[in-house]
C-alpha cells in the first residue's frame, strides 16, 4: 500500500511537506524509545509513536521510516516539522491512540 492511500484510508494529518507520499509501506512499528525504536524499525514502516521532540526525526531518517504517525493528536513545535521537511521526513497525525491506529495500519498494510 502507498502512504497516500494510507492517509486517505485511515483519514490521516499530514503536518510536514514531504513529497513521498507515494512511497511503499512494508509494515508497521509502535514504539517510544528511541533507540529501541533505532534498533526494531525496518525501512518502510509506519512508526506510531507520542514523542515529540526533534530527534523523532533523526530516527525516522535512520530507519528509512515510510513515515511518522503521532496518535492522541501530538502537537509538534514548528521548528520538528521543518527539520522534517529538511530531512524528507513524512510526519502524520491522527485523534487515535496508538493500539488503534497499529490494528487499522496493520488491516490495511497486511492484507
Amino acid at each position: 500500500m502507498k502512504l497516500s492511500e494510507l492517509i486517505k484510508r485511515l483519514d490521516l494529518k499530514l503536518l510536514t511537506k514531504s513529497d513521498f507520499e507515494d512511497r511503499e509501506i512494508t509494515g508497521g512499528y509502535c514504539g517510544d524509545l528511541l533507540s529501541w525504536v533505532m534498533g526494531k524499525a525496518k525501512p518502510g514502516n509506519v512508526w506510531i509513536t507520542i514523542m515529540s521532540n526533534v530527534n523523532i526525526v533523526a530516527v525516522a531518517s535512520l530507519t528509512d521510516a515510510a513515515c511518522i504517525l503521532l496518535s492522541e493528536n501530538m502537537n509538534l513545535e514548528r521548528e520538528i516539522i521543518e527539520k522534517a521537511d529538511e530531512q524528507d521526513v513524512v510526519i502524520l497525525r491522527s485523534s487515535k491512540p496508538s493500539y488503534i491506529l497499529a490494528a487499522e495500519v496493520f488491516q490495511a498494510v497486511e492484507k
